[in-house]
């Protein structure tokens, strides 16, 4: 229920060009610097040193911010730790469920209003407009590119259908999106995405491999490894947006294992749009489980289950594979540089020729061949779907 002295807020957001940089998805706000430094110090004089404020600075700032919610924030008594409320709870977890959905988009618009006076004052770098299905290693590509290449990726997140229909509408230049690795046909990719993709229209470039699976609290790491034993075990299961390619993989193997999407709790009830937000709703405790890929879950301390690997595609038209923004690009992807990025970074690496232009049907799993031909096309040890290059 709503404090009766609670005051009416809004929320205001800014950003400063300072000295020094500031990475990843933190967001400065004093109330949770705060209190992140008031329960890690046990007190308000070691937040006080923690922060280089004055014990009365602290004091009354807490004192300031419980007037403005209306709501009271700390415990302490003498000799005793100071600890949160049951409100400061529940504030601290919805502020970090919250930036964690907002992680990937987070980090694309620091890095691009950190790079506008370099922008402005350098005719070298290169602008790529890019929309993609969410994925951890594009922010790193992002960076990547900009410190190795002066390419500038503008990445907007999305689902893989919104995506490629940005494509084909010219909204940007280059799309991404991931088809598990399958020896058959995906009918449900296939009917998502082959409208969107026309053999001659576009051109393919690979530019990752990934693990995706369960991620679950670890009280249900021995009895869970497959939608089924979600199914089974009743847990609450958090999905992804409708148009998104994890919402498709989902809908995929429950097609292969014969469940309904009455069958899962919270199938439509609780979506989230990214992997990390994914991870995040599993380990508040708002769901169960969740499909992402190894890298999200590792980051809040989730069970991992492999279901699938999946190739993570970058799609251009064919008038735009000479750009030079698309061209850097692909340089930037078949050098060591992403190689080592992704042997790095948990349940990645590197796709089969990255860099180089894929003949599509050979890398999607919904076009068939004569036997014949496919004997004849170039395959990578351990390919399961063959792929081929131009």
């Amino acid at each position: 229920m709503k404090s009766a002295g609670r005051r009416s807020l809004g929320l205001h957001l800014r950003y400063a060009f300072e000295s020094g940089e500031q990475c990843g998805a933190a967001l400065g706000n004093p109330l949770f610097d705060l209190l992140a430094a008031v329960l890690e110090g046990g007190s308000i004089r070691h937040a006080a040193q923690s922060l280089g404020c004055s014990y009365r600075y602290v004091w009354g700032s807490l004192r300031k911010w419980e007037e403005t919610l209306g709501e009271p924030l700390i415990i302490w008594s003498q000799g005793q730790r100071a600890r949160p409320t049951e409100f400061a709870e529940r504030l601290l977890w919805a502020e970090r469920r919250a930036r964690t959905r907002m992680q990937p988009h987070i980090e694309a618009l620091r890095l691009n209003l950190s790079r506008v006076l370099a922008d402005a004052e350098d005719e070298r770098h290169q602008l790529l407009t890019v929309r993609a299905s969410h994925d951890i290693a594009l922010p790193v590509l992002q960076q990547h590119a900009a410190d190795s290449a002066d390419l500038h990726l503008d990445i907007r997140f999305q689902g893989s259908v919104d995506s490629l229909r940005a494509l084909n509408d010219r909204q940007c230049l280059v799309a991404g999106f991931h088809v598990p690795l399958l020896r058959g046909a995906a009918p449900v990719f296939a009917k998502a995405l082959k409208p969107l993709l026309k053999p001659g229209r576009h051109k393919l470039i690979g530019c990752s491999r990934r693990l995706q699976g369960l991620m679950l609290r670890r009280e249900h790491a021995g009895s869970v490894s497959s939608l089924a034993d979600v199914r089974q075990h009743q847990l609450r299961f958090v999905n992804r947006q409708p148009g998104s390619g994890t919402r498709m993989l989902v809908d995929h193997l429950m097609q292969e294992s014969s469940i309904d999407s009455g069958a899962l709790r919270g199938y439509d009830s609780l979506t989230e749009e990214t992997h990390v937000a994914v991870a995040a709703c599993v380990a508040s405790g708002l769901a169960d489980a969740g499909v992402g890929v190894e890298a999200a879950a590792i980051q809040f301390g989730l069970h991992f289950a492999p279901l699938v690997e999946e190739n993570y595609f970058l799609a251009c038209l064919k008038p735009d594979l000479e750009h030079p923004a698309i061209e850097r690009l692909r340089t930037v992807l078949a050098g060591d540089g992403w190689r080592g990025i992704l042997a790095n970074l948990p349940g990645y690496q590197p796709a089969f020729a990255p860099g180089k232009v894929l003949v599509m049907t050979a890398a999607l799993p919904w076009w068939h061949f004569s036997k014949a031909k496919v004997k004849n096309e170039p395959r990578a040890v351990g390919e399961p779907a063959p792929l081929s290059v131009r």
